[in-house]
Order: C-alpha cells, then sequence, then structure tokens
C-alpha cells in the first residue's frame, strides 16, 4: 500500500478564480488535498480552506493531490446538484496539459482502456477487461529532448484515468510518484498534470463559463 506523506502547500493559500452567489472557482496547487481524507491531518484542503471564507461551500468534483489546475465548488445544495449532473452526464468540458515520457508514435488518438481498482494495491488502478468504460482523448503539443506535452481530454472521469491511461499507453507522466519507477519520479519535482481548462454550464443563468490556467510546465 502507498504511505500518504501530506505536506500542504501554504503559499499561496488559496487561488480564486472567479466568486459568484452560486459557485467557486479556485486554481488548485499541487500538493493540496480537494477535500479531507480520514486522517486528522488531511483536514487541510481545497474545501475546508474555502469553507472558512465561505462556510456553505460544497464539493462538487475532485482533483488528485498532486494534480493541479481549475476546480469548481457550489454555494447552495441546488447549484451542488446542478453541478453534479453536468458531471455524470458528461456535459462540462475538461482539459489537461500533462508532460510524459518520450515521443509518442501518434500526434493524436484515442485511449479505450477499461479501468478498475488494483485490490490488491490500494489505492492504485489498473487497466482489466472487468473494469469499468475508460476513454481519454490526447494531442500532442510539443516534443521536448526526452519527453511531450500532450493536452488530455477526458470522456469518463475514473480515478486516476489520465495516470494510468499514459502509462498504458506506454508514456507515464513525468513526476508520478504512484505509477512511474524511480526514474520518473525523480525527473520532476511533481506530478506533470495540471486542469488546464474547464467549462460549465452556469446552475442559474444557464450560460457555460469557461475558465483556464496555464501550465506550469
Amino acid at each position: 500500500m502507498q504511505i500518504f506523506e501530506y505536506h500542504p502547500p501554504i503559499e499561496p493559500w488559496l487561488n480564486i478564480v472567479h466568486v459568484d452567489k452560486d459557485i467557486i472557482v479556485i486554481d488548485k496547487q499541487s500538493g493540496l488535498l480537494s477535500n479531507p481524507g480520514r486522517a486528522a491531518h488531511t483536514f487541510d484542503c481545497a474545501l475546508t480552506r474555502l469553507q472558512q471564507a465561505y462556510p456553505e461551500t460544497l464539493l462538487v468534483h475532485r482533483l488528485d493531490c498532486a494534480t493541479s489546475g481549475i476546480m469548481v465548488f457550489a454555494r447552495s445544495k441546488k447549484a451542488e446538484s446542478h453541478l453534479k449532473t453536468q458531471f455524470q452526464d458528461r456535459q462540462n468540458k475538461k482539459v489537461y496539459i500533462a508532460e510524459v515520457v518520450g515521443h509518442l508514435a501518434e500526434p493524436n488518438g484515442t485511449i479505450l482502456a477499461p479501468l478498475m481498482a488494483d485490490k490488491e494495491n490500494p489505492p492504485y488502478q489498473k487497466v482489466s477487461p472487468l473494469g469499468k468504460s475508460a476513454i481519454s482523448h490526447y494531442q500532442v503539443l510539443e516534443q521536448r529532448s526526452d519527453s511531450s506535452l500532450v493536452e488530455l481530454t477526458l470522456e469518463t472521469g475514473r480515478t486516476h484515468q489520465l495516470r494510468v491511461h499514459m502509462l498504458h499507453l506506454g508514456h507515464p507522466i513525468l513526476g508520478d510518484d504512484f505509477y512511474g519507477d524511480e526514474a520518473i519520479v525523480n525527473a520532476r519535482p511533481r506530478l506533470c498534470l495540471h486542469a488546464t481548462e474547464l467549462s460549465i454550464i452556469h446552475p442559474y443563468s444557464g450560460k457555460t463559463l469557461s475558465f483556464t490556467s496555464p501550465h506550469p510546465f
């Protein structure tokens, strides 16, 4: 089992991108949990930090602790229900940027690889024909000397989907201390995965809103 050491970043405490009466959008930093874990030392997270200023804040979706980028939170039960339905029905758009090992054979493509929990090694996930459908799309943005910058979009939102899919493709994400070997882990100071764009339908105005955050890679 992976031992989780948690040292949440202090600066910036929160990077709030947008606030209105229904939603809050932040640019989450790498190393900060989206919501509290079971252990007492994991109470400090994006959700509890927001609740200090906006006590009514409700979690809508999650980003892995090591993943940075755009997240949306709700400020009422109605907004929460509306947003969660969008995520479940794939009505929103989620775009990620990752730096991965090596050069991909094709400039773009789709990864169709069902995923399931690796019960012998929680919380790891694995590709399995017995797993749930998982679909990711990739587009190479830049080839570097020994790595590639890729844009990744999700049709499904399985746990660790992009990390496992890129590993399955033979191009693990640099800095991935879950699925990478020692060389991958030491190649970068953090997981090179960033949620660069999120488009949602506003729960009450009905307008499509898009929020972006430049990737740090």
